[in-house]
């Protein structure tokens, strides 16, 4: 004899296995809610050693603290540092994207620690090295080209207060270097700086990149650096600097700066100090000013570049002052215009972006001299000596 079951008499029954964990998502490194902690049997945390003995948070905050490389190594040790270590929260803190460099970091000084360790140059060029390769290659120091062995003899001998700097801007012609990504190169941009609007140019680019070399004590004076500008830019202590920021005056050593001013500069809001190492690179904004000193002896390339970030303030700069241009050939009269009809080719919407942006800067700039030379609607003061003559004097 059979019967029909009624809904009361329906028998509850947990699901497979198999069932339960396609209906509820896993963590891939099996970790579960900190409750199950109460009915289970174990904890793999609790091999983790010391590290066991801290809580959570903590223990995710002290593992941001670490190189890739330990970090990696840290996770090797048992299952629960690894699922610690390979946190996409722990990641996001070591890789910049592209994104986010454009977002948050375009108008901000940092440093890399770890994008260059994969360089073929930063594994060979040691000194003995080039030395070996180049010793008979000649390379702008100062206003001299001399063979590098000559030059290294000299970095060993001197006691320069302000040692004669190695900045040579034909490098890679001259060491036949292979730059970029792809096998073979020995070194290549940052990814997340993303792509040089400068590339646009071909063989007509401005000088961009410099090989430098120098002994401790050496470097360069306060600068900003060239074909990009930021009106908002205020000259640290002791740097003097014309109207149209064409001419600037300062120390004419590191050492006299640093001795006179650097005390200064540091209460000075706004002012940033730190230590590029070896395998680091530092990210100076356009616009910003700064100064550069060798702790110790140094190898070392650096390389400027034109971001989407600051495609305005590039525009701005070779419109409104071709005069301090620099770094193109003889035979480019019109960079601005050269530059406009290249980008306009290739990224016609980005040039249109660029531009609105450009008269934006622009307006703002004379809506604030419009603000200076007016209040209430009156005149605020002139240039004149004040008896109302507007005669010309000679």
């Amino acid at each position: 004899m059979s019967s029909t079951p009624q809904r009361g008499d329906i028998e509850s029954k947990p699901l497979p296995n198999y069932m339960a964990r396609h209906l509820v998502p896993v963590h891939p490194f099996d970790v579960k809610p900190l409750g199950n902690l109460y009915a289970a049997n174990g904890n793999i945390k609790a091999k983790a050693g010391v590290f066991a003995l801290l809580p959570d948070e903590l223990l995710s905050q002290i593992l941001e603290w670490l190189e890739p490389s330990s970090l990696m190594r840290v996770g090797c040790t048992c299952k629960a540092l690894y699922a610690f270590s390979r946190q996409e929260d722990q990641w996001k803190a070591i890789c910049l994207s592209l994104e986010e460099f454009a977002k948050s970091w375009a108008d901000r000084p940092f440093i890399l620690t770890h994008p260059i360790q994969a360089w073929r140059a930063y594994m060979q060029w040691s000194i003995d090295h080039l030395l070996e390769t180049y010793g008979d290659t000649k390379f702008r120091a100062e206003a001299v080209d001399w063979p590098l062995k000559d030059y290294w003899d000299y970095m060993g001998d001197n006691q320069d207060e302000s040692p004669l700097y190695l900045f040579d801007h034909s490098f890679v012609e001259k060491m036949n270097l292979k730059v970029g990504q792809g096998e073979g190169s020995h070194y290549s941009i940052p990814e997340c700086f993303g792509e040089d609007l400068f590339d646009v140019l071909g063989n007509q680019r401005p000088d961009r990149r410099w090989l430098i070399i120098g002994p401790a004590r050496s470097g360069s004076t306060f600068h900003k650096d060239p074909n990009a500008t930021s009106p908002s830019s205020i000259p640290p202590p002791g740097v003097y600097v014309s109207e149209d920021q064409s001419e600037v005056t300062s120390p004419l050593s590191i050492a006299e700066w640093l001795l006179e001013f650097h005390a200064e500069a540091r209460q000075t809001p706004g002012c940033m100090e730190g230590i590029c190492k070896e395998g680091e690179v530092l990210h100076v904004p356009s616009g910003w000013w700064h100064l550069v000193v060798n702790l110790e002896p140094s190898i070392a390339i650096t390389q400027n570049f034109v971001p989407k970030a600051h495609l305005a303030n590039a525009l701005a700069f070779l419109k409104d002052k071709p005069e301090q241009v620099s770094g193109f050939r003889s035979e480019i009269t019109d960079p601005y215009e050269l530059f406009v009809g290249r980008l306009g080719e290739k990224y016609p919407e980005l040039l249109k972006e660029g531009l609105a942006r450009l008269e934006a800067l622009q307006t703002n700039r004379k809506r604030k001299w419009d603000e200076v030379i007016k209040v209430d609607g009156e005149e605020g003061f002139g240039f004149g000596f004040g008896d109302g003559d507007n005669e010309e004097v000679p």
